[in-house]
């Protein structure tokens, strides 16, 4: 375990409880530095501060604890244990109609670098840091004990999360049984969930009480939706007793999911059709007035702060796009997903499309990720997911 100690000064925002110390604020590091390992943290005067997961970059260090404990296997048993209880008293967890949930959303759950995805027996984690990759059968033992007989399987799915420089030579796979079995229910609706090949830990379930909303708009409604990924918007639009729904995504394998998860819950209902396309080039050429709502749900266009320009400008043109060809009356369901992109910017890129198209619009709904992506009030950053629902006459 090697020991940080800060510069005069630098210690205010962990004092703060902030879980993150920034490589500019370090004064020396005693000790072997081996990526991922255990650092103790000291200000100026060498008086302790906090415990964390060292690594090299701008975040040198992602805290674990601010008091004085081992990191062993009664702190995971307790960190998990905490968690389980908050899905718990949100209602999501032992849910007879839903057992897809996040348990762990990193910093949101004072677990950094770390995110647990339950889906049915299976639970997929991810590393997002060394020191938590490290970690990961530590962490995998807990979880079982934890969970107990809620899950017999977890897959830990980090290769491509984890920082390509520490050059790990991560694979994916199972860490505890091994089932080929990947239905998953959400509100009492069916997914293949695609954890194998699938982004992120295989689906969104960040958008779980914004399709419930959607659902009660959709009766009567011709629906598009754009970057369907898995289809969760379009197949509860179906079970909200939708026209038509059609959902588009630049990815075929996406497109043969969406298919997939709608013969699941409506057999042979010829109300959906998917297309692989473009979404700018698609939503160019379709149709003016064919859909009357429409869900815009692209990934995250800026990962980082260095592309939050050409990202705003993304947004404002995707949405100007639906502006202009959803019919009167319509209501657009339009979001960001990017962390480096704010509510406020959000906001003014889909004010700038709505001025650009010149229709009158209101804001119905504004929204955010759901209570299992918990936001930790001393991290602001976790808040990432934002979302209008729009009436556009």
């Amino acid at each position: 375990m090697i020991k940080i100690y800060l510069k005069r000064g630098k210690d205010e925002s962990l004092r703060r409880f902030h879980p993150w110390v920034f490589s500019g604020a370090i004064q020396r590091i005693e000790g072997k530095q081996e990526e991922g390992e255990l650092a103790r943290v000291f200000n100026s005067d060498g008086e302790y501060i906090a415990t964390g997961h060292w690594q090299i970059g701008s975040i040198a260090v992602r805290v674990l604890t601010f008091d004085d404990e081992p990191i062993d296997e009664g702190f995971w048993d307790q960190r998990l244990a905490a968690a389980l209880e908050a899905r718990m008293a949100i209602g999501v967890a032992d849910n007879e109609q839903n057992n897809t949930y996040r348990l762990v959303h990193g910093e949101g759950d004072h677990l950094p670098g770390l995110i647990i995805d339950i889906y049915g027996q299976t639970a997929v984690m991810q590393a997002h840091s060394v020191g938590m990759h490290i970690c990961r059968n530590e962490v995998a033992a807990s979880l079982k004990r934890v969970m107990q007989d809620r899950i017999e399987h977890i897959f830990y799915k980090s290769e491509t999360t984890l920082p390509f420089k520490a050059d790990l030579g991560q694979e994916n796979g199972f860490l505890l049984g091994g089932s080929p079995d990947n239905i998953a229910l959400e509100n009492g609706l069916k997914f293949h969930i695609d954890w194998l090949r699938g982004q992120k830990t295989g689906f969104f379930v960040d958008q779980r009480e914004n399709r419930s909303l959607l659902e009660h708009y959709s009766h009567g409604r011709d629906v598009l939706n754009m970057f369907c990924y898995t289809g969760g918007f379009s197949v509860y639009a179906m079970r909200g007793g939708a026209r038509k729904v059609h959902s588009v995504d630049s990815s075929a394998k996406a497109v043969d999911l969406v298919n997939a998860n709608v013969e699941l819950n409506f057999p042979g209902d010829s109300r959906h059709e998917a297309f692989a396309e473009d979404a700018f080039k698609f939503l160019q050429q379709m149709e003016q007035d064919a859909y009357d709502l429409i869900i815009l749900d692209p990934p995250a266009f800026a990962k980082h702060k260095d592309a939050l320009h050409n990202a705003m400008k993304g947004y404002t043109r995707l949405n100007v796009r639906a502006f202009e060809k959803i019919r009167p009356g319509g209501i657009l369901f339009t979001f960001s997903c990017s962390q480096a992109v704010s509510k406020d910017q959000f906001r003014l890129a889909v004010f700038t499309a709505a001025a650009q198209s010149g229709r009158r619009v209101r804001i119905l709904h504004q929204l955010h990720q759901p209570a299992d992506h918990p936001i930790n009030i001393y991290h602001p950053e976790g808040e990432y997911l934002k979302g209008l629902v729009l009436y556009v006459e």
